[in-house]
């Protein structure tokens, strides 16, 4: 018996999609256990930064470390512009819902879920 090559949907250094299997860094996946396959969006918390506004914002008040407040409030800002959200490639089998790729990068998580989802339909 002659052996097919695999249909390849998606393949980088860290990401491989076949017709049946998911392969990333640290597990394989096979693709007749998994059922569905979205993008999950992880929100990262704005708490620290707004604590810091709050904390800065009395020091504008005081005439002598008026500065201070300044340089306290910009930092939390800056901090507030670096927090970028994750999103992973949420996966459904039979035995539950993982997250298996993590990236701050929604194209790239695109891309492996739209792969994904083309190899489960190929399987039919």
């Amino acid at each position: 018996m002659e052996n097919q090559p695999e249909n390849q949907f998606y393949h980088d250094g860290v990401v491989t999609v076949t017709q049946s299997r998911f392969v990333t860094q640290s597990k394989t996946y096979a693709m007749r256990n998994i059922s569905s396959v979205h993008i999950f969006e992880i929100q990262k918390s704005r708490v620290g930064p707004i604590i810091m506004i709050l904390l800065g914002f009395p020091f504008l008040f005081s005439g002598e470390i008026f500065w201070m407040g300044l340089i306290i409030i910009a930092l939390a800002i800056l901090w507030l512009f670096y927090i970028k959200n994750e999103y992973a490639v949420r996966i459904s089998t039979n035995s539950g819902e993982a997250n298996s790729i993590l990236s701050k990068d929604r194209v790239y998580i695109q891309k492996i879920v739209d792969a994904l989802n083309d190899a489960i339909i190929y399987r039919g």
